[in-house]
C-alpha cells in the first residue's frame, strides 16, 4: 500500500488514530490501525502532529522498540490469523490468545514472525513458513 514511503505510513497511523479520537468513519485498515494504537497507549505521544516524531529512525542501539515496527507486526499477526495463512496459523494464534490474552499471545508470536522476517531478508528468499509455525508451536 506505501511501498517503501515510512513517512507516509507513519501518517497513516497517525490519520487513523486522530480519526477514531474525533470519531470518524474508519475504513476497515484504519479502523485495525486504530485498535492497536488503542492498545498501546505508550506510543499515543508519538502520534501527536508532529512530523520530527514521525521521521525518527528508530535504531536498535537507541535501546528502544520501534513502535511502528511493533504495531505493524500485530497487524501482520492479525491479518495472518484472519485469513489463516500460513496454513495452520490460526489454530495456533487462538490457542495462545486463550492461553496469554490477545496481546501477551501476539507479542510472543511478534518475536518468530520477526526472526523468520529477518532470516528471510539476509538470505534474500521467502519467509520460511514451516520454521516460523515451528516456532509458534513452542510458544
Amino acid at each position: 500500500m506505501f511501498g517503501n514511503d515510512r513517512d507516509a505510513m507513519r501518517r497513516y497511523y497517525r490519520q487513523s488514530w486522530q480519526k477514531f479520537q474525533l470519531k470518524q468513519p474508519l475504513d476497515a485498515l484504519e479502523q485495525q490501525i486504530a485498535q492497536v494504537v488503542a492498545e498501546h497507549p505508550e506510543y499515543h505521544h508519538l502520534l501527536a502532529d508532529d512530523e520530527r516524531t514521525l521521521q525518527h529512525t528508530y535504531r536498535p542501539e537507541e535501546g528502544r522498540t520501534n513502535p511502528f515496527l511493533h504495531m505493524g507486526l500485530h497487524l501482520g499477526i492479525r491479518e495472518q490469523a484472519a485469513t489463516n495463512r500460513p496454513l495452520g496459523i490460526l489454530a495456533l494464534y487462538q490457542q495462545l490468545t486463550n492461553k496469554f490474552g490477545v496481546l501477551e499471545a501476539e507479542h510472543r508470536m511478534m518475536e518468530c514472525l520477526a526472526q523468520s522476517l529477518w532470516q528471510a531478508q539476509r538470505n534474500n528468499t521467502a519467509p520460511d513458513e514451516v520454521a516460523y509455525l515451528e516456532c509458534l508451536k513452542k510458544l
